[in-house]
């Protein structure tokens, strides 16, 4: 059954009563070459960095299984997550012949990750395949990478093109935010390639790409507290238009204009910067003074 014929797609829908659904974002893949692609992209790195153990890989909203069977061609073991439960029947049909799936009905967003990865892989490495909802991109994001920190091997995911980019970018760009400066505090992120509209069923009214992030083994950075450097981050995007000074002070509270004054001023910072021209070294630094600031008070 080839899952990305468009033919195919529709009749296994009809036959299930089931149609892709806006709310979860549904665009199901009908050019088989785009999931190939993207399980290549992640199995030869997952290979690559656990060579001789069994190959495991978590997906996030299967669909009608395009990926998911692709997924399998490769890796030993695919455990995939579906909120929609009128997706379940039709995976039980377009991948009845694999043996090495495990489908689960959950809200991944709700799903306690650790507990979840242990309880379906135990300690064995694991990789991330997704074509995530557009409107659940950056959530679904940030549960993997503070959540499962320390848990994946990559995570090769399909955004919005818009987002890729944002994702991509460093404080030399305009695109460049709080979830830029977030994802790479916790690895390297790259975008490895674009995917038109005429791909998908319904077709989306904008491009795609695909972007793996690869956590770090081991971090980098120095940081006395990763809660305040995530806190620094989000306060210094709140009030995007404004100095770092001010959307920083309004955000935290408990320090005063003056007192970040003196702190920015140390730092060699000009104190009418603003957020976006902070790379994440900046924002380490920064949270470090921060925190022994308010370890002092």
């Amino acid at each position: 059954m080839n899952l990305c014929d468009i033919n195919v797609v529709k009749r296994v829908l009809s036959d299930h009563y089931a149609q892709p659904k806006k709310k979860f974002g549904q665009n199901f893949l009908i050019n088989r070459e785009v999931p190939q692609r993207i399980t290549d992209e992640s199995f030869l790195f997952h290979r690559e960095k656990n060579k001789e153990k069994t190959s495991c890989v978590l997906e996030i909203g299967p669909g009608i299984g395009s990926l998911t069977y692709e997924l399998s061609e490769k890796f030993d073991k695919v455990v995939a997550v579906e909120i929609d439960k009128t997706m379940i029947p039709v995976l039980q049909e377009t991948l009845s012949e694999k043996d090495n799936i495990e489908i689960v009905n959950e809200d991944f967003l709700k799903l306690s990750l650790k507990d979840f990865c242990q309880e379906q892989f135990g300690n064995l490495p694991i990789s991330v395949c997704a074509n995530l909802p557009y409107y659940i991109t950056t959530p679904i994001i940030m549960k993997l990478l503070e959540e499962g920190e320390g848990l994946f091997t990559s995570i090769t995911i399909m955004v919005q093109k818009e987002v890729a980019d944002r994702l991509c970018s460093d404080e030399k760009s305009g695109d460049y935010g709080a979830i830029t400066a977030s994802l790479n505090y916790y690895g390297k992120v790259e975008k490895l390639f674009d995917v038109t509209p005429d791909n998908f069923f319904p077709s989306p009214n904008v491009v795609s790409s695909v972007i793996r992030i690869a956590p770090f083994a081991d971090s980098p950075y120095n940081i006395l507290d990763k809660d305040m450097l995530l806190k620094t981050i989000k306060g210094a995007f709140s009030m995007r238009r404004k100095t770092l000074l001010n959307s920083l002070s309004s955000y935290l509270g408990w320090i005063s204009k003056e007192e970040l004054s003196e702190i920015l001023t140390e730092s060699g910072f000009d104190i009418n910067i603003r957020g976006e021209k902070l790379s994440i070294d900046d924002f380490c630094n920064l949270s470090n003074k921060l925190y022994t600031m308010k370890k002092a008070k």
